[in-house]
């Protein structure tokens, strides 16, 4: 593979506390492969006559709206022992002849190299596209980087399975259950940060703040830095939402600020539309997203890069 064509080739590296036999296992047996992998759907090993045979494999992914892409390929595994360092390496070769797959054919490998009580596992492998210009330029741009995120946060997800003996639906559901929630609340801090505090203040937001008497003669500014302050919180949330200490400082403003309006305008809870009915969801999802923010993948804990230059 040339030089140029290697840059652009995908890269991933991360370094798994487990065995060699196990980690192979894991990654060579497509019953447990497709559990970790979001690249595929289904994998399937065709039967061969000789061990010295490549084996051939079927390979489907399902893109959503009941599509799906599928193709063939051929690996071959070899052991290798170096100055008493275990390691072993599974080439591959794989195409697609549909329509609608960008990708036309592609190779690569895996590479297994024991560390004392590690194993460290990475991939390498680049792909030839179709649709022409369109089909290089959309590639580089929006498919490529995800294609290499999704093999980066898969292999956190096997990481994952192995030092933590958490299987991937559940790791997968609970990073489900943790985005949907941390979205929701990073829409509704935006929303009444900008909304009812820097677009709409007449509709009742400066009202509150004008009759708690904690801003005399600043209430406009006053209510203009707590909608850029809760505007910022939702980002800053966004960034940081592996912390849980974070999420014990929102429940704390969650709890703060209605309590000082309500504290001076009682009469805001006999409205169909009050404090209450925005921050009840607010702790909840608050609550969902703390919980789930533990063991949740990362595709940045994987290299992107080799250390050195490696001979594919």
């Amino acid at each position: 593979m040339s030089s140029k064509r290697r840059d652009k080739s995908i890269y991933v590296e991360t370094t798994i506390h487990t065995d060699l036999d196990t980690l192979w296992n894991y990654t060579q047996i497509p019953s447990k492969h497709v559990q970790w992998d979001m690249r595929f759907t289904k994998i399937l090993y065709l039967p061969r006559h000789t061990e010295e045979e490549m084996q051939k494999f079927q390979y489907q992914t399902r893109i959503g709206f009941g599509l799906a892409i599928a193709g063939t390929g051929a690996t071959r595994a070899r052991w290798i022992e170096k100055e008493e360092i275990q390691s072993r390496l599974s080439t591959l070769s794989f195409s697609s002849e549909q329509k609608l797959s960008l990708i036309s054919k592609g190779r690569g490998y895996w590479q297994y190299t024991e560390q004392g009580d590690d194993v460290i596992f990475l991939t390498r492998y680049d792909y030839q596209t179709r649709f022409g210009a369109a089909g290089k330029v959309f590639d580089r741009l929006l498919f490529r980087p995800l294609f290499g995120w999704a093999t980066a946060w898969s292999f956190d997800v096997l990481k994952i399975w192995l030092e933590q003996h958490i299987p991937p639906v559940a790791t997968i559901q609970r990073a489900f259950i943790h985005y949907a929630s941390l979205a929701l609340l990073a829409v509704l801090w935006l929303y009444q940060g900008i909304v009812p505090k820097l677009l709409y203040p007449e509709t009742g937001e400066l009202a509150q703040i004008q009759a708690s008497g904690l801003f005399s003669g600043w209430e406009q500014q006053a209510l203009v830095l707590l909608g850029l302050g809760e505007a910022a919180l939702a980002i800053i949330f966004v960034i940081f939402h592996r912390f849980p200490i974070l999420y014990s400082l929102q429940l704390v403003l969650l709890l703060l600020l209605p309590a000082v309006a309500l504290a001076n305008n009682p009469e805001l809870l006999q409205a169909s539309y009050n404090p209450a009915t925005i921050t009840i969801p607010m702790i909840g999802l608050c609550f969902v997203a703390w919980r789930t923010c533990k063991d949740l993948p990362n595709a940045s804990r994987c290299l992107r890069k080799p250390k050195a230059k490696a001979k594919y």
